[in-house]
């Protein structure tokens, strides 16, 4: 809350949100998805989908002009990816609150997913077997290789932009073509 006061009192609005958090335990992360326990299950949601919503909460005040919210998701949302587990889950419950907040903060504030390829991140080394799913990612997908963060930052760039001024509700797949493959 103190961070969009600060934000209202130095700049007056605000034209982009990225909404950018998630989290799972490590051990959610690893072995099978009928393991994973509440605590697990509600931090995981708490922390990577209902952020988005009390992050919203607050910040669609201070979009007097209109505006964009961008999240972040993941394939996992939509398919099963080894050891991603409650993190997939929580990432389609992320996709499912863009389309209500989408619905709610419409006709002037746009609210959209983009649905990255693997990243290699910090976060994402955590996940066991990561390396092997860059690796596939790259061979599978029609471009032959990973997203680049350059290219994440410029589809975030154009949902902020009035370009898409008609588009909101979306997951935009960002994965190098990956997402469009059956096998």
């Amino acid at each position: 809350m103190l961070c969009f006061m600060k934000v209202g009192k130095a700049f007056g609005s605000l034209d982009l949100m990225l909404h950018s958090v998630a989290f799972a335990p490590k051990e959610s992360l690893e072995g099978d998805f009928l393991s994973t326990t509440r605590a697990a299950f509600l931090a995981s949601h708490d922390v990577s989908a209902y952020s988005l919503v009390a992050l919203c909460q607050r910040a669609a005040p201070l979009m007097t002009n209109g505006g964009s919210v961008v999240a972040m998701s993941y394939y996992g949302a939509e398919k099963v990816i080894p050891n991603y587990n409650v993190m997939g889950v929580a990432k389609a419950a992320l996709e499912a609150s863009t389309r209500y907040l989408a619905a709610d903060l419409g006709p002037k504030k746009s609210v959209d997913c983009i649905s990255a390829g693997p990243m290699n991140t910090l976060a994402a080394r955590g996940i066991a077997g990561f390396t092997k799913m860059l690796e596939h990612c790259a061979e599978h997908s029609p471009l032959k290789r990973n997203v680049f963060p350059e290219e994440l930052g410029a589809t975030g760039t154009f949902l902020a932009s009035d370009g898409a001024a008609a588009i909101t509700g979306q997951v935009i797949y960002v994965d190098c073509g990956y997402q469009i493959m059956g096998m």
